[in-house]
């Protein structure tokens, strides 16, 4: 009997679709995220059942015990691993899965939440409820497995966190300073333009009462003229001192030990946050995205773009990317109304201010982004919301470089 040719033809296809398919090899397996252990579920795609739910613990036994359940379950191309985005708690457990040939998604709990919140009315959270309801939401999900090697991806995005911390904490020993020095010599900080600029701190370091100042020589001002590079002139200098002589800023001792503290921890956190600096330069140098040679977008900026972002290619569109980044509008609709809300300022606030921190320098010597601010300008939106359009134009040029491996390239901007 001679088989139809359409009948080979679908037999190849349902071959191909059991092969690809195959419901009793795929598992999916939740991961709830915790300091000291991981409660983990693994349900079946064959029956949607849960197969088994273990603690497993955050060590290297634990992970051995992961690990041997998984190969007891099927191939690892069948096996289906997500977890929540909990900072660091899950980074070992990520390198293990990795340097084990096993892939993994992270999954935003916003997400997780909503899903459970869909699930049921009941308001019930604890670890194991929690990991059952990631493996399930894996199985309605297309699997966007994290992209290897992301020790370039972790580095940056812990560095250029601890960065912005530390210039925060730099900000607030400044508060301090100034505060200190409304009590002994309120002149000081408006006489520099209410700035402490390295001029005006080394004042601070080596004399730091008005007294002191009241009392410098022509040796302290050719000092003074080295440090400001010419800057400091001797009308400024005889000023400075006409205003320590005739300040109404108390001299306590008290003060004077104050001061010294708040600039010497100040002085530690400018040394660092140099040392980070030219840590995530050389890291962000190493990986060299396409996107850095977008003018506006410096060393910092990049890696604070890479970091939260991670591995473009995770991304199907730019619409995906903005709403990452908290930049797309809501959306509301109801019956026959239909409108546009606020920025939703969902996920990284750093990776937003950076994006649209970057778009000021664009629109100043970038003459499409220019043109482009000046037309929402035009429409009547204010500096704020016209800034934001300019980056989600920059968003959709990131994506566009980097999806086609190609540098920036103005003459062929639209």
């Amino acid at each position: 009997m001679i088989t139809q040719p359409n009948s080979l033809w679908k037999t190849a296809v349902l071959k191909i679709f059991i092969r690809r398919y195959k419901p009793m090899s795929m598992y999916f397996i939740g991961i709830d995220i915790s300091k000291y252990k991981h409660d983990c579920c693994i349900i079946s795609a064959a029956n949607q059942k849960v197969v088994s739910k273990v603690i497993i613990k955050n060590n290297k036994a634990g992970f051995n015990e992961l690990l041997t359940i998984i190969h007891s379950l099927a191939n690892p191309a069948d096996i289906r691993i997500g977890f929540e985005s909990t900072a660091h708690y899950a980074l070992n457990l990520e390198l293990f899965l990795e340097n084990s040939l096993l892939t993994f998604m992270e999954v935003n709990p916003v997400l997780i939440s909503e899903y459970k919140k869909s699930k049921t009315l009941r308001r019930t959270k604890t670890d194991s409820v929690d990991c059952e309801s990631i493996a399930r939401w894996l199985m309605t999900v297309e699997y966007k497995p994290h992209s290897k090697g992301f020790y370039h991806a972790y580095s940056l995005k812990s560095l250029t966190r601890l960065r912005d911390k530390l210039i925060r904490q730099r900000s607030f020993y400044l508060v301090k300073i100034t505060n200190v020095l409304d009590h002994t010599f309120p002149e000081f900080k408006p006489f520099f333009n209410e700035r402490l600029s390295k001029t005006a701190l080394y004042l601070l370091e080596n004399y730091g009462s008005a007294e002191k100042m009241a009392r410098m020589n022509s040796a302290s001002y050719e000092k003074l003229r080295s440090v400001s590079r010419g800057k400091f002139s001797p009308q400024q200098f005889l000023r400075l001192k006409e205003l320590a002589v005739n300040t109404v800023g108390v001299n306590n001792s008290i003060f004077d030990v104050e001061l010294n503290s708040l600039l010497s921890l100040y002085k530690s956190l400018v040394k660092e946050i140099d040392t980070i600096k030219k840590e995530i330069n050389q890291l962000i140098e190493e990986v060299h995205p396409h996107y850095m040679s977008v003018p506006g977008i410096g060393p910092l900026s990049a890696a604070v773009i890479y970091s939260e972002y991670g591995d473009i290619s995770n991304f199907t569109n730019p619409g995906q990317m903005l709403a990452f980044a908290g930049i797309e509008p809501g959306i509301n609709e109801s019956g026959t109304e239909s409108h546009g809300g606020k920025m939703v300022k969902r996920g990284s606030s750093q990776l937003r201010y950076t994006l649209i921190n970057c778009c000021l320098p664009l629109i100043r010597f970038d003459m499409t982004f220019a043109t482009y601010y000046a037309k929402k300008r035009g429409e009547g939106k204010p500096h704020r919301v016209a800034i934001t359009h300019v980056a989600k134009k920059l968003i959709r040029v990131i994506y566009a470089l980097e999806s086609q491996d190609i540098d920036f390239n103005a003459q062929e901007l639209r």
